[in-house]
């Protein structure tokens, strides 16, 4: 279902407003890639719970237009799964709302401030019109767990517990309907991105996901989904593990890795050019690095632009 349309970038096709479950709803922006990402929203007889914003002030309303289609009560509640801007930055928007992430979160939020990266994402041929974006970081905060409630509808909110695709990752947890909004540790059909977090510490929050054993998944990127895409997701993570051994034996780094080794299964993924930030990450990793630890962003991203034959990174938000 979808009520509105976004007119640019229309060849993504518009925004779908999924209710997969009684008064919870999915809303899904085609394609997933770079800043494009996916939010929802509990409807509750008293009051509405919003799980993730968007990149631009553009999406971000069109998100809340959607939330006004549905019900007309207000929005108390607005849970991040994490501190990244594709989530975070349409969050002042949502005002007078109680903006509740990790504590991690919100520290991340202040200190990297309203940051899109330019030069990266933006070109002379596809300029991104962010709006006119204000900060607003998590106002409530907490260190493992929350449950918060939207009339009968009940959410607990689960920190994974160790660096993953972020230090700060949080799922939300709908135990009567099993419906699990998971950020962005899961990917659908995009190549996921660890450059921030940890290699090591997504297999294992992978398997912390698989322990809810949801019947639905709502991914931080991609169309809704079962249990299933762990599967490939511990794969994918398994296989950048392994190529980074092997460069690490052969004394080589992350942008030649990437070019020489065979994408296969995941090759079909969007956004392949993310193998060279995880490799960056997998590499920090083991050479005994923290999951989580600082690492040469800007390095990092401009072995993906090298990566990407020198051009920005593909991104329609």
């Amino acid at each position: 279902m979808s009520a509105y349309h976004d007119h640019d970038h229309a060849e993504l096709g518009p925004p779908v407003l999924q209710e997969v479950a009684e008064n919870v709803f999915a809303y899904i922006q085609p394609d997933g890639t770079w800043w494009i990402n996916n939010t929802g929203f509990l409807a509750g007889s008293d009051g509405v719970i919003a799980v993730d914003t968007c990149a631009t002030e553009r999406r971000t309303k069109l998100f809340l237009e959607h939330v006004r289609y549905v019900t007309d009560q207000p929005l108390r509640m607005l849970v991040n799964t994490h501190h990244h801007g594709d989530h975070t930055h349409g969050n002042y928007l949502t005002y007078p709302a109680t903006i509740i992430g990790h504590e991690n979160c919100r520290e991340l939020i202040v200190q990297s401030g309203l940051s899109h990266y330019p030069g990266v994402f933006e070109g002379p041929d596809h300029p991104v019109d962010w709006g006119d974006l204000q900060l607003a970081p998590p106002t409530l905060t907490f260190t493992d767990n929350l449950t918060v409630h939207a009339g009968d509808l009940r959410a607990e909110l689960h920190y994974i517990g160790n660096p993953a695709h972020t230090t700060n990752d949080v799922v939300v947890w709908l135990p009567d309907s099993q419906v699990l909004f998971t950020g962005d540790l899961v990917f659908n059909q995009g190549t996921p991105f660890v450059l921030m977090g940890s290699v090591s510490g997504s297999l294992r929050a992978i398997e912390k996901v698989r322990q809810f054993a949801p019947k639905v998944i709502v991914p931080g990127h991609g169309p809704v989904c079962d249990i299933a895409v762990l599967d490939q997701l511990a794969r994918y993570y398994r296989f950048v593990a392994d190529t980074a051994f092997a460069a690490e034996e052969a004394g080589v780094g992350a942008l030649e890795a990437a070019r020489s080794v065979d994408l296969g299964e995941f090759a079909e993924l969007s956004d392949p050019e993310r193998i060279v930030g995880n490799l960056h990450r997998a590499l920090f990793e083991l050479r005994g690095g923290p999951e989580g630890g600082t690492i040469d962003i800007v390095a990092a991203i401009g072995d993906m632009i090298t990566f990407n034959g020198g051009r920005p990174l593909r991104c329609l938000a």
